[in-house]
């Protein structure tokens, strides 16, 4: 058979569903294999967001997405996608394409791509030969998956490709992950009881099926309150009474001042990639590190016991062994989360337009039911919502706080609707986020997807303009025009609709989500009065200090 088979069968022996991306000539083996397959090939319009889509499926189902680009320009559009997924830990594998043996073309489009991505990756190979491919696909497919996960990058040349081989695909072995060792459980069972205001901080790495449910399950156990970091949020029901907040802001929150005061973090799946929920000084609180792997030694960051191995399991050990204690005081704890409750309401129902931030959070978290999924995209709105929308489940609000890219909103939103068909899925973006991949839209529409988008449209880039007034600098350089994006979506066969007022916004949420079809819904968002709000905010916040 052709090699570019084999690759086919590899991918077919590690489960793949769907392959996201753009083929170029160089591919047409690989395409032809392809087309034998149960393998379902998703063509997008631009190779970032065909990784962004690979990454996402990572996320959701813990399985590495696979995306496809040709050499060239079609494998560097994959350099932010490949980033995306290694900072935010997402299971994604890459391939790239160009002859080796032969070429009549010189250096015509040619860059070292594995060269380029050994920065980005956990692994990269170019495959010199159809009989390597069953162990490199098996390795990079491992190193994906395993924690913590993240990009690989496979290279398969066209020349390649069309060889003959009779190998065949190697399975995946049998494997669990390591459990942490019980001195280390001994040691943080110790220091909990000890303790008499822990704290529980939940991040990324906890975003996990089995982790959510033994922490929901120690939670539930022994009353100790938690945050969240913003890709956490969901592992704890954030309707809970001991959610104290997510730690959407750098500081200065109310988050904050239920973190000052704690004696004891008990953190667990935070990797200091994300941007730290809290600084740690010298002859401070102390700091319980539960996780996968120990901890990346920060001048911010240096727990005093580390809790290695699975997280599930180690949360379990720990429940297990641990005592709830009569001298356990949270009431400070709770002082905090009743000042945060008022806050976040306020302007919940504030009727002014362009609608207000707070107003299009709470109608958005009424619009989203069950365990319908939302995919936010990069800018300002993304402190509001980590801030005021509670997650119910986890893995139900989607966003990137490693990278922290624009762009990633609307092919987000595409994935997260091809792993998880039964449930609503909103993609959140700013006007300029959007118009970032806005051409995917087109990739919805040909899918049958039933999706909403919604546009929070400033003309203008929001975050950066709110923080060069902060610095006291004038305005410059961050506004722009946008395109009429009613008809915009309609000349995509998408349904376009445009709010009027902040009363309109419900009821067209509920019906996009009750019709069949990917909806686009332009809201126009006042951000004039953010930085008022957060310095009200931190007013109030300071009083509680």
């Amino acid at each position: 058979m052709k090699s570019s088979d084999l690759f086919v069968k590899a991918l077919e022996e590690e489960g793949v569903e769907y392959v996201f991306g753009i083929p170029g000539e160089e591919n047409l083996d690989f395409l032809d294999s392809l087309s034998r397959s149960d393998i379902k090939l998703i063509l997008t319009r631009i190779e970032q967001a065909a990784g962004l889509m690979a990454a996402t499926y990572g996320r959701l189902t813990g399985k590495a997405g696979v995306c496809l680009s040709t050499l060239g320009p079609g494998a560097t559009n994959l350099v932010t996608a490949a980033a995306y997924a290694q900072l935010g830990g997402m299971p994604m594998m890459i391939t790239g394409q160009k002859p080796v043996k032969t070429s009549k073309q010189g250096q015509f489009q040619i860059v070292d791509v594995p060269a380029m991505m050994e920065p980005l990756t956990k692994y990269t190979r170019q495959l010199v030969s159809g009989a390597n491919i069953p162990s490199r696909v098996r390795e990079a497919f491992r190193l994906a998956q395993e924690e913590k996960p993240g990009a690989v990058h496979i290279e398969l040349p066209e020349d390649i490709a069309a060889e003959q081989t009779d190998e065949p695909p190697i399975p995946a072995s049998l494997v669990r992950r390591p459990i942490a060792e019980q001195k280390s459980i001994a040691a943080a069972v110790e220091r909990i009881e000890r303790a008499t205001h822990p704290l529980l901080v939940i991040a990324a790495g906890a975003n996990r099926k089995m982790t959510c449910n033994m922490l929901r399950q120690m939670i539930d156990t022994f009353g100790i309150p938690f945050v969240t970091t913003q890709m956490g949020k969901g592992v704890g029901d954030e309707r809970s009474g001991l959610f104290l907040g997510n730690a959407a802001l750098s500081s200065g929150d109310f988050v904050h001042r239920a973190v000052e005061a704690a004696d004891l973090i008990i953190n667990v799946g935070h990797d200091v990639v994300e941007k730290p929920p809290f600084f740690m000084e010298a002859g401070g609180v102390e700091v319980i590190h539960i996780n996968f792997f120990s901890a990346a030694v920060d001048p911010v960051y240096f727990p005093q016991v580390e809790v290695i191995g699975d997280i599930a399991n180690s949360i379990w050990q720990i429940s297990q062994s641990l005592k709830k204690q009569n001298h356990w005081d949270f009431s400070r704890f709770m002082e905090v989360r009743d000042h945060a409750e008022a806050n976040l309401a306020e302007g919940a129902d504030d009727d002014r337009f362009p609608i207000y931030p707070q107003r299009f959070v709470a109608d958005m978290r009424q619009a989203v039911e069950g365990q319908g999924i939302i995919a936010l995209d990069n800018g300002v709105y993304k402190i509001w919502f980590a801030r005021n929308y509670k997650a119910h489940a986890p893995n139900t609000v989607l966003l990137d706080n490693a990278l922290a890219t624009m762009g990633a909103g609307l092919p987000s939103a595409i994935a997260a609707k091809l792993v998880h068909g039964d449930r609503s899925v909103t993609a959140i973006c700013g006007d300029g986020g959007f118009m970032m991949n806005s051409q995917e839209l087109e990739t919805a529409v040909r899918l049958g997807l039933h999706i909403v988008v919604v546009i929070l449209r400033d003309d203008a880039y929001g975050m950066i303009k709110w923080k060069q007034a902060n610095m006291g600098l004038a305005n410059f350089g961050l506004d722009y025009g946008n395109p009429d994006f009613v008809r915009y979506a309609d000349s995509y066969g998408a349904v376009g609709h445009r709010v009027s007022s902040a009363s309109e916004l419900l009821p067209l949420l509920q019906e996009c989500h009750a019709e069949p079809a990917v909806h686009v819904v332009e809201v126009p968002v006042d951000y004039a009065e953010n930085d008022r709000i957060l310095n009200h905010d931190i007013k109030q916040r300071s009083a509680l200090i």
